[in-house]
């Protein structure tokens, strides 16, 4: 009686030609995944990282007096609002000042910024009214790739004094500004950093001494239009340094609260005009651990101050205050949030802004246009003008939105061939007529409710056309990655497994002549898209990914012939084996989901070890003898591994548990090479075993591997204790680690060819580099990894043992029928999926077990001081990835060594491994982020780019470990041996 494969009974022998023409295939297979992968990856540059800035629109020239003539900006650097308004222990509030303002002069409020906060993004949100660019990804977050307008800009003259790394944006390229910054050396964390915002002070008070001998500097002064920027980074640096609960960072508040003082008093008695108006700000807040970059609220509530010229007095709070009480900030926090009570402010209206508002009222209190890429809302809470001149101003933020709306619809009009305009806003003209009207009829409520309107729907334009072709773009893409996927089903089930016999010789199979038709209209179908990406002027990458795809999809039609027959075979099946393969497909999703979730929650991989301990030695259990140690020996290893991924990402330094580790790893090459030596009488460990194989090449190459790792323990004391005594490794101890981490790595050639004698081999000949590589509890996971694969191992050997001896009907097989003559391998099964899947979720939890997958900034970087301790970037780095190679190469070398006990294809099986590894570079195409913090974005892309490459680093890592596993043989008994098909 046959047994089934995959879909059918095995395949007869392929001739010499068709293996020949089976191995060309699959060699441009893995050129075209590379290929595929590659170009897929770009996509995410042009879906979600596109700059929202356009050129080519003329500022909107406000229709109203300015009720100032100059406006000073200050910017405290990484002030949380809490910190500026709260009292401090003795119940004396830190900025007297400015809460005097707050009280008698002016409004206050809250500024809410949007992650990333980060200075430079913080930054051009308060000056230029929009924030991050998310192709700035493209320039490492360092600067904006694209120029934009800002109020700077739109000014007469600007004066800035601060920071190196923020003044030049803003004022390095504009002619009509007075600048000057510290060097970066000033920028010192050791000291209290204060002192950097008393020198932008200094220096903006000797500007003022000196204009009073310099005619044609005062004149400069005495101008319309005129922008003073205070940039004080003294609380960002205190923060990062000592953290905001600090005294230094605490007295830093005090110290920007005295010089808003200083500069308000200097300027009023300067100009004696009270023309003047005032806005005090940070760009962003500080976590509580020093840090600043995601979306909770000590990041983005910032403080605002604004007094002065053109400024609505305070207000008493009263209920008419407020009404959208629906609104949601930028940061997601709702509007009218209550007031702390310690902040002592609950009588006065509060008047929250997202941060970008900042700039078109910085605009409008100067009479000048908004910036032109503007997107900030006109908060006209605290403009102290009358009903008509509010009614002109918020027509000129909205005019201005609306121009950005309106030159972005052109440009996407102007180059596409089929064009869907925003239809809710295809009929502006005549809402802006409506509002003119209503202006001139003096019905000023109503027409600022239409602006609101009017503005509101620009900005979901602008939105709506800066995700214009998402739709095409992600369709394409996901279609392709489908097509891709079920390309290497297809050869897969055409290759490796019994399909060929059941299906393509069959009766029913007829090859249809219809294959030149369907690459024909492929071609039309590319050809007609590409003219139309031509004509609209679309990225050349545009090309590239709908011709992958067109590409996939006309390789799967030409074959439609033989997915019919696959369909209709399954048809014919029994109703139980349909369940069956709608089962093993409902779990091997939810494992892939599992992974792609434990990327952001390594403690899900715990709960995975738990579980499968209990599942699998509960299996085996029932089917081997408990004496045997087997089920006992799977459930420890699997709860010992599971550990890990609770322990902390950042491994703290621990010597000793190093050296132990060392202990640990001879203990059990110990015990492995014992079994392999003494195993005879157990048949479950039979095939695993050297016996059989003839004697030893090296008789001594265990105790040799064994002295090594040994060395390399001591060799971790010896460098890490003297190191941290002298401050340096010795130039001896540095030697003897290089020596013995390349000697032992070789070693593993010249050990047995048995199963366990070679991956007992491989595991001693790593473990050096790996310990002397380590610092922490790293180390110990190295020998639970290894215990885990050898259970593994254990695990499909009592599967294979079952399935020769008939104890399971579900595992029951003659082996005749199985074997393919061409290297000994037998056709591909369904239940064999089970080894792709177990493969990821070990290759996974090799990253996850000790560390952060998102980045190697992640590990630390001591972990290289016992092989080099001068700085050398390159070879730290490569010695970092090396160490986390270790792990993949453990996994890989079990894998390689299971295709080889079970008879399995091991290319098969590689491309299994690519196409379920694919259902999750899916998942994570859509969980890329072009907003939070830099670090939430940068890891969506590494998730999704790592995931990508694998199609190309498992290939490299199953090439490399080929060097160990080729040459492993497995004792087959003499019954087993004999039923190969001759």
């Amino acid at each position: 009686m046959g047994i089934d494969g995959i879909l059918g009974k095995r395949r007869e022998k392929a001739t010499s030609r068709g293996k020949k023409w089976l191995k060309t295939q699959e060699m441009w297979l893995v050129v075209l995944g590379v290929i595929l992968h590659a170009v897929y990856m770009l996509s995410i540059f042009d879906i979600y990282f596109k700059t929202p800035i356009v050129h080519g629109m003329d500022p909107v020239t406000p229709r109203f007096d300015a009720p100032a003539k100059r406006l000073v900006l200050f910017v405290a650097d990484g002030l949380r609002a809490d910190k500026f308004y709260e009292p401090d222990s003795e119940g004396n509030y830190r900025a007297p000042f400015l809460r005097s303002v707050i009280q008698n002069q002016g409004r206050w409020g809250v500024s809410h910024a949007r992650p990333p906060t980060e200075s430079r993004p913080g930054h051009v949100a308060i000056i230029a009214g929009f924030y991050e660019d998310p192709s700035a990804v493209t320039k490492g977050w360092k600067a904006n790739p694209v120029e934009f307008d800002s109020v700077f800009n739109q000014s007469r003259h600007t004066i800035s004094f601060g920071s190196p790394d923020i003044v030049p944006i803003f004022c390095g390229a504009l002619p009509h500004s007075t600048w000057n910054s510290y060097p970066h050396d000033f920028e010192d964390f050791a000291t209290d950093a204060s002192f950097l915002d008393e020198w932008s002070f200094d220096q903006f008070q000797s500007l003022l001494n000196r204009s009073n001998e310099d005619p044609k500097l005062r004149k400069l002064l005495l101008q319309d239009k005129l922008v003073i920027f205070l940039h004080l980074l003294g609380c960002d640096s205190n923060g990062h340094a000592h953290r905001p609960f600090s005294s230094i960072y605490l007295n830093n508040v005090k110290v920007v609260d005295h010089i808003a003082k200083r500069v308000y008093f200097l300027l009023e008695d300067y100009f004696k005009d009270n023309r003047t108006a005032y806005i005090f700000t940070a760009d962003h807040g500080m976590s509580d651990k020093g840090s600043h970059g995601d979306g909770h609220p000590t990041n983005t509530d910032t403080p605002l101050v604004v007094w002065g010229a053109g400024v609505q007095h305070p207000k008493p709070i009263s209920e008419t205050n407020h009404s959208d009480c629906g609104f949601l900030f930028i940061d997601e926090h709702a509007h009218d949030m209550p007031t702390p009570s310690e902040w002592g402010l609950n009588g006065i209206e509060r008047v929250d802004v997202n941060q970008a508002d900042i700039a078109p009222l910085m605009s409008t209190l100067l009479g000048l246009p908004c910036p032109v890429n503007s997107v900030g809302n006109l908060p006209l809470e605290y403009i102290n003008m009358n009903e008509a001149e509010n009614a002109e101003a918020l027509l000129a933020n909205t005019k201005q939105i609306l121009n950005q709306f309106l030159q972005k619809s052109h440009i996407k009009q102007t180059n596409s061939f089929y064009f869907k305009p925003f239809k809710p806003l295809v009929h502006y003209s005549s809402i802006l007529d409506r509002i003119e009207g209503l202006i001139s009829l003096r019905d000023y409520e109503m027409a600022m409710k239409l602006s609101e309107n009017l503005r509101s729907l620009a900005l979901q334009g602008l939105h709506y056309f800066q995700t214009y072709d998402w739709l095409m773009l992600m369709s394409v893409i996901t279609l392709g990655y489908i097509g891709w996927m079920i390309s290497l089903l297809l050869h897969v089930l055409r290759s490796y497994t019994s399909l060929s016999r059941d299906i393509l010789q069959g009766p029913a199979f007829h090859q249809g002549n219809n294959t030149r038709k369907v690459y024909l209209s492929g071609c039309l179908l590319m050809g007609v898209v590409s003219i139309k990406f031509i004509l609209e002027h679309s990225p050349p990458l545009y090309h590239a990914y709908i011709a992958m795809t067109v590409f996939l999809w006309t390789q799967i039609l030409s074959e439609y012939q033989f997915v019919l027959a696959l369909w209709r075979h399954i048809c014919s099946r029994k109703f139980s084996y349909v369940v069956k393969l709608l089962i093993i497909s409902a779990v091997s999703i939810l494992i892939l989901e599992l992974l792609v979730n434990s990327f952001t929650k390594r403690e899900l991989y715990t709960w995975c070890f738990l579980s499968a301990g209990v599942i699998a030695s509960l299996f085996l259990f029932k089917t081997v003898p408990w004496r045997s140690g087997i089920p006992i020996f799977v459930l420890i290893a699997c709860w010992f591994l599971s550990v890990f991924t609770l322990m902390p990402a950042e491994i703290p330094d621990n010597n000793q548990l190093v050296v132990a580790s060392g202990a640990m790893i001879i203990i059990i090459g110990a015990v492995a090479r014992w079994l392999d030596m003494h195993a005879a009488g157990n048949k479950y460990w039979l095939s695993i075993c050297n016996l059989g194989m003839g004697k030893a090449r090296f008789p001594m190459l265990f105790h040799l591997q064994a002295l090594l790792v040994g060395l390399a323990s001591v060799m971790v004391w010896l460098s890490t204790s003297h190191r941290t005594e002298k401050q340096e490794l010795l130039l001896v101890h540095q030697l003897i680690n290089w020596s013995i981490a390349g000697f032992s790595m070789v070693m593993p050639l010249f050990s047995e060819n048995g199963l366990l004698s070679r991956l007992t081999s491989i595991f001693l000949g790593f473990a050096p580099p790996f310990l002397l590589l380590s610092i922490g509890y790293e180390a110990v996971f190295y020998s639970a990894l290894a215990l885990v694969l050898m259970s593994w191992i254990l695990f499909e050997n009592t599967l294979l043992h079952l399935s020769t001896g008939k104890r399971l009907s579900a595992y029951s097989t003659n082996m005749e029928g199985l074997i393919i003559l061409e290297n000994d391998n037998r056709y591909l099964q369904l239940s064999d999926v089970r080894i792709p899947l177990i493969f990821l979720v070990l290759f996974n939890v090799a990253f996850f077990g000790t560390g952060n997958f998102a980045s190697i900034a992640s590990f630390e970087i001591s972990s290289v001081y016992r092989f080099i301790t001068v700085f050398s970037p390159f070879l730290m780095a490569a010695l970092l990835i090396f160490k986390l190679f270790i792990p993949f190469l453990l996994v890989i070398c079990t894998f390689s060594a299971i295709t080889k006990l079970l008879r399995v294809p091991r290319l098969g099986c590689y491309f299994l491994v690519i196409l379920l590894s694919d259902v999750m570079t899916i998942h994570f195409f859509f969980l890329v982020r072009n907003k939070g913090s830099w670090m939430e974005i940068g890891n969506s892309i590494s998730h999704f780019g790592i995931m990508s490459a694998q199609v190309v680093f498992v290939l490299l890592l199953f090439a490399l470990t080929n060097i160990y596993t080729k040459d492993i043989q497995i004792f087959r008994s003499a019954s087993t041996s004999s039923r190969k098909v001759m």
